[in-house]
């Protein structure tokens, strides 16, 4: 089964059932023509390779290449691309830190990032919600915490762009460096004028990084705080307008907001399928031989919503994958920054719009290793502006 196509895209839930009872907890796939990959299905067997980095590392530099497979060099939330020690001094800092954001600033940046955007469309009865509300401010908020001024946001958003649409791993290198080109050019001023965000503290921790391990770690940050906190703002917000129940319940204080995006990260998740790994030799999982230097993907997707482990109310239950496990987990600051986003920005758009229907069928982006829309289209009663 291919994962790069229209077909998988528009219904992987029903693809991951066909392969999960063809070749149970483990498949193969193709990730693009001629490049295979196993996917992981089972919730047990995720947890089981995610914990074991000794037999499942997630460095890909002894793996052959395929030029023509862009996704692979971001298909997993990449805090550092260092490894060894180098990648736990890097782990550690950026640890750090996070630890020292402020949640309660950060959700007044987001009510005051969120309310010009709902102001800009409430009146007109009708608004894309993933580009007109959920993409601006994810990164006008992300770009304030890492750092970025406001005139190197458009450059930053620019890179990150080229990098999410490149035709192949070459283009999609040219992204990355374009955004590192971004960080390194605002450094020299972070240097003599450090500030309160992210990539001041990276400048003054004792760690002493180079200007070119800073970028690299904001960079990755920057790419794991935009992309997936924008999906996972528009898939719940799609989610309440294709289930009415769902949205009453919500809107009647029935179910926390916070549940509400629990429940969207165990059925679709913005990062479906990850945490690639690249045994050395082969390895056993099961009755599945692996094949080595080969892609193991852990379809966080699936795994949730194994048959044999999901079963019953899972409100208030949070066992799901959606941030990974395991040594390289998305660490709990980094969750609990795109928790307080993604939360803040769903209430307070259903503050003022709590009757959003679609206005058509969204549909979705191709590509195995995200959850996407191209576009929530909506509409509503029109709303008076909110004072600023």
């Amino acid at each position: 089964m291919r994962l790069d196509t229209k077909e998988f895209a528009t219904d992987p839930h029903r693809a991951y059932t066909d392969l999960r009872d063809t070749h149970g907890p483990l498949a193969p796939v193709e990730l693009a023509d001629g490049v295979p990959a196993t996917l992981v299905l089972g919730y047990r067997e995720a947890l089981q390779i995610l914990s074991d980095p000794a037999r499942f590392p997630t460095d890909p530099s002894d793996r052959p290449k395929h030029a023509g497979c862009p996704a692979l060099p971001l298909s997993q939330w990449r805090p550092s691309a260092a490894r060894g020690e180098d990648h736990n001094r890097h782990r550690q800092a950026y640890n750090d830190c996070l630890a020292r954001v402020d949640l309660h600033a950060l959700r007044n940046d987001v009510i005051a990032t969120a309310i010009p955007l709902i102001n800009s469309f409430c009146g007109a009865g009708s608004a894309d919600l993933l580009n007109e509300y959920a993409v601006p401010l994810t990164v006008r908020v992300v770009n304030s915490l890492l750092g970025f001024p406001p005139e190197a946001d458009e450059a930053a958003f620019a890179a990150l762009t080229h990098m999410r649409d490149a035709p192949d791993a070459a283009a999609a290198e040219v992204g990355s460096e374009k955004l590192a080109a971004v960080i390194r050019a605002v450094l020299a001023d972070k240097r003599a004028r450090p500030g309160t965000d992210v990539m001041s503290s990276l400048i003054t921790h004792p760690s002493r990084f180079t200007d070119a391990e800073i970028a690299q770690i904001v960079g990755m940050l920057y790419e794991g705080g935009t992309e997936p906190t924008w999906n996972l703002i528009a898939n719940t917000l799609l989610e309440m307008t294709n289930d009415v129940s769902f949205r009453d319940v919500l809107l009647g204080g029935s179910l926390s907001t916070r549940d509400a995006i629990d429940d969207v990260l165990f059925g679709d998740p913005p990062v479906p399928n990850g945490c690639v790994s690249y045994p050395r030799q082969p390895q056993i999982i099961g009755a599945t031989m692996l094949p080595p230097n080969q892609p193991v993907i852990t379809s966080m997707a699936a795994s949730n919503n194994d048959p044999t482990t999901s079963a019953g109310d899972r409100t208030g239950n949070r066992s799901h994958l959606a941030w990974g496990a395991g040594p390289h987990v998305c660490p709990d600051k980094a969750q609990s920054v795109a928790m307080v986003i993604a939360t803040d920005a769903v209430e307070q758009l259903l503050d003022v719009l709590p009757e959003i229907e679609l206005a058509e069928q969204p549909q979705w982006q191709r590509g195995a290793f995200h959850r996407a829309l191209t576009a929530l289209p909506v509409t509503f009663p029109r709303t008076p502006p909110l004072p600023l």
